[in-house]
């Protein structure tokens, strides 16, 4: 049985773990932290720590983990440079699985847009849509944000040299090499994820649409419990799921 410790309980994501978690038998929740509580007090007592709470709080989680040598599932996205140097220091010490996004859908969606954009090749114009609900504070998506490196890695490109975010007024014409990223905000959307090849007389879409935040917490689930038998070092979510 895999012990854990959920930081960020009391939000959305935090509350979808718990639920899911007390489903599976071969899982056990011994720590619930939240705004306000101590993580020392409980880290002991697990194998896991599973953080969907704060960028902010990130690299101290991280470092947390590491001084008392327990796993880590992280979450959260927006981390400023500065924050994931902190995080990624720690790889020599635990292994970690940090990943824009735990659904086993969107991970899928990671794959196949490698796939059509080696196969279409630069012809085609990349564009990455994205929405969520309205009380998201990051934009673009860490989802989107990993779509459109993606994309930049196949072109063998820099992303922040090339990276158009919306666009306003007398624009010009679109270059052949931007990568567009659009973020749309509103209601209760969970997370929706386009990727567009554009080219003369054809277009591919790749769609991702949750409609529930139970898959990105079964994937979490899913990844605590492998990540606990692997050796230090960062692991995404195609690691996880034998993708690579």
């Amino acid at each position: 049985m895999t012990k854990l410790v959920i930081v960020g309980s009391q939000g959305r994501m935090g509350q979808m773990l718990i639920a899911c978690a007390s489903r599976q038998p071969e899982t056990q929740i011994v720590g619930q932290i939240d705004l306000g509580d101590d993580l020392r007090s409980v880290i002991e007592q697990g194998d896991v720590v599973i953080e969907f709470s704060s960028h902010d709080a990130t690299p101290g989680i991280a470092e947390l983990c590491a001084q008392h040598k327990k796993a880590l599932v992280i979450g959260t996205t927006g981390h400023s440079a500065a924050a994931q140097d902190r995080i990624r220091a720690q790889q020599a010490v635990i292994p970690m699985v940090w990943t824009a996004n735990y659904s086993t859908g969107v991970n899928t969606l990671f794959w196949l847009t490698r796939k059509a954009a080696e196969i279409l090749g630069p012809g085609f114009d990349l564009e990455v849509v994205e929405m969520h609900h309205r009380l998201k504070q990051d934009a673009p998506s860490g989802t989107a944000a990993a779509l459109a490196q993606i994309l930049a890695e196949v072109r063998h490109q820099q992303l922040e040299k090339i990276i158009r975010h919306g666009r306003q007024g007398i624009t010009g014409e679109r270059t052949a090499t931007e990568i567009g990223m659009h973020s749309l905000r509103g209601g209760d959307v969970v997370g929706d994820h386009t990727v567009i090849f554009a080219a003369t007389g054809e277009r591919v879409e790749l769609t991702h649409k949750a409609s529930s935040r139970e898959t990105f917490a079964q994937g979490a689930l899913r990844a605590a419990q492998w990540v606990v038998k692997q050796k230090p070092g960062i692991y995404d979510m195609q690691d996880v799921l034998g993708l690579k």
